[in-house]
């Protein structure tokens, strides 16, 4: 049959490589996803409001500082500390000022614009923030989630309120760009053989090997 050869679009593979009757697998949609925050603002208005107006997000970037280690004829290079950067959240300005009251709420509690007190501690004004990938469900038929991102610490470390323009048909936009302390990533509820994902726990064995760093013994 015709269709038989859609299993042939993909890599190539060995047979004991991969199932001769497996295409390419389903990816993940970039549309298809949903944000919550939780604590942000004065908590006296719902943020599922925000969540309706999001228009996009970027996903988590981790970057880890570099450890040279100079030796005799080469350079060993080891991971340092890291560092979760920034995500930036684009949002979708309302007519009845929800999200603009619930913006200004969150920076308010970083920071008292009227009385020039700020918070504090960081406790008193940090979110969470919670990204979800999901199936494409919808109405009678529940979404599954795919993938979910929850960071932690979170706060607003920059709100560009955009521009406006005579010359444009388009909304007008808050942009939030969002620092936070550390994030988890839980992988494929679907798929229980993949539970492991970035903050979720491994064994003992896996992290380390004979008290050295993984797959080089005591070694560097």
């Amino acid at each position: 049959m015709a269709s038989a050869s859609l299993n042939k679009m993909t890599v190539p593979l060995a047979s004991d490589q991969s199932s001769s009757t497996q295409g390419l697998l389903m990816p993940k949609l970039r549309y298809r996803f949903r944000v919550f925050f939780e604590n942000f603002g004065t908590g006296a208005e719902p943020t599922t409001e925000l969540t309706k107006q999001v228009m996009s997000f970027t996903r988590p970037n981790l970057s880890f500082e570099e450890i040279p280690i100079p030796i005799y004829n080469s350079t060993v290079k080891l991971a340092g500390k890291y560092t979760w950067n920034d995500v930036t959240c684009e949002i979708r300005d309302d007519a009845s000022g929800n999200v603009g009251k619930l913006v200004g709420q969150q920076l308010q509690k970083q920071m008292d614009f009227f009385e020039m007190a700020s918070a504090g501690s960081g406790i008193d004004y940090k979110f969470k923030t919670v990204v979800q990938i999901l199936d494409g469900g919808n109405g009678a038929s529940e979404p599954t989630v795919l993938e979910t991102w929850e960071l932690y610490g979170c706060y607003v470390k920059q709100a560009d309120y955009g521009a406006l323009n005579y010359g444009e048909s388009a909304p007008v936009t808050v942009n939030l760009t969002i620092a936070y302390d550390n994030a988890n990533q839980s992988e494929n509820a679907v798929n229980a053989d993949l539970p492991n994902a970035v903050g979720v726990a491994i064994a003992a064995s896996t992290r380390t090997a004979n008290g050295g760093a993984t797959g080089t013994g005591q070694g560097a």
